[in-house]
């Protein structure tokens, strides 16, 4: 087993995203940096704080200087971040002594990380908040075609009362459209520029600073925060936060598929299935344990980003470290589960069959409920209650439906049509079309 799994040749299908992958990696990294620095250059040459003939000199160059990440390694190693490095193998490599001196004017390394960082989160929540809007449509799809589908509803694993494959297809959706929703603050407060200098005051660039900070903002598109946030992890903290929650609400449509697909269960058919070595009848729910892995796997991760968010003085390298090894695993493992989740929303299909078999298990149990607010019509509650207990327990010693018995006792009322799944469905149907209706 690799160290990680997110990015391994082996394991990449199952538990990688290369698209995602792609934003993490050492070159995306160097790129980011190299564009910050450029872009912060011909900010400050605009302004008058470095030579304009500088300025556009190493706004270009950081668009074409190639840098070899592995050659950042050593002492990356030593300096605990790779801005210093790359700052000396890009005046290495340009050979302008005269321009280069003005590279890194004013900025710490913290400064150009951060809004590398943000660079690339931008392109990552614009891949989530795709993959979110597709999967949020399929499931729509599903909830209305299937609203008057009935099925069981379970709690406590056993079966209760009727509901309606829409309606739990809905409950699967409407956390996730709540989150799609909450994303637009999460990305308005994440997405900002980071232009602090060494201790948060930017006494290096003078009087401007302000100026320099929302120049690089506008040119990069993102944020101006008017203030230091080297050692303010909130909107950092809040991020990682909506990514556990939302992992959380498709690990729920994981965990619920593995249920209704199990054998003796088989009220959906998820289109595909996994192998097994020996046991060639199988079709292992492999989608689903894969959202219910990854989701369990992102609350331990979100728990070292809640620590990380707690930062020392005005700069924390233990905080900060803690916070690059686990974003990124927490960026790819969304991203394939919105992936899967995809992909399971296209090819699930409902069995009716097996859906409405439940409902009709010989001894009609799960509608003890409805025979008691049926007979709370015409009798006061607690006497419609010892009713419908003490008939409950002869279904039970007799083995005759619960149906039959409420006929035999009580003829007056019209069983058959209250007590038909469809009759049963309550706010069901409604709550589906609902859902969908809501993501149109």
């Amino acid at each position: 087993m690799p160290a990680s799994p997110l990015d391994s040749a082996l394991y990449r299908d199952l538990l990688g995203d290369a698209e995602m992958g792609r934003l993490f990696t050492d070159t995306a990294e160097v790129r980011a940096m190299l564009l910050v620095e450029g872009v912060l250059a011909k900010a400050q040459g605009d302004l008058g704080l470095i030579p304009a003939a500088s300025a556009a000199f190493l706004h270009r160059a950081m668009l074409e200087v190639q840098i070899d990440p592995a050659g950042l390694a050593a002492e990356t190693g030593a300096n605990a971040v790779p801005v210093p490095a790359l700052v000396a193998a890009a005046r290495k490599a340009l050979e302008a002594p005269d321009h280069t001196q003005y590279l890194h004017w004013g900025a710490t390394s913290q400064d150009v990380i951060d809004t590398a960082l943000m660079l690339r989160l931008r392109q990552a929540i614009g891949l989530m908040e795709a993959r979110l809007d597709a999967l949020l449509a399929r499931l729509a799809a599903l909830a209305e075609t299937h609203a008057d589908l009935p099925m069981a509803a379970r709690t406590y694993a056993q079966v209760a009362t009727p509901t309606s494959f829409g309606a739990v297809v809905a409950s699967w959706g409407n956390p996730l459209l709540r989150q799609r929703q909450r994303l637009e603050n999460v990305r308005r407060d994440l997405l900002m520029v980071s232009l602090s200098g060494a201790a948060g005051t930017n006494s290096a660039m003078g009087p401007k600073a302000p100026e320099v900070r929302a120049a690089l903002a506008q040119a990069l598109n993102l944020g101006d925060p008017g203030q230091s946030w080297h050692s303010a992890r909130d909107s950092v903290a809040t991020f990682a936060n909506w990514i556990t929650i939302t992992a959380q609400a498709i690990g729920k449509l994981g965990e619920d598929l593995i249920l209704l697909a199990q054998s003796g269960i088989e009220e959906v058919s998820l289109g595909a299935g996994g192998a097994s070595s020996t046991m060639p009848q199988k079709a292992n729910p492999v989608g689903p344990s894969v959202l219910v892995a990854l989701a369990r796997q992102m609350v331990g991760l979100n728990a070292v980003m809640t620590g990380a968010a707690l930062h020392r003085q005005q700069r924390d390298a233990t905080a900060w470290l803690c916070e690059w090894m686990t974003l990124p695993q927490m960026c790819l493992g969304l991203g394939r589960m919105l992936l899967t989740a995809g992909t399971l929303a296209e090819t699930l299909a409902p069995n009716a069959d097996r859906m409405l078999a439940p409902l009709q298990d010989g001894l009609g149990l799960l509608y003890a409920e409805a025979v008691t607010f049926a007979l709370a019509e015409i009798l006061p509650r607690p006497e419609a209650q010892a009713a419908v207990k003490a008939l409950t327990k002869e279904a039970r010693d007799t083995g005759t439906p619960l149906p039959a018995l409420a006929a035999r006792a009580f003829p007056a009322l019209d069983w058959a049509s209250r007590l038909a799944p469809a009759a049963q469905l309550g706010q069901a149907p409604a709550e589906a079309r609902a859902f969908a209706a809501a993501c149109r």
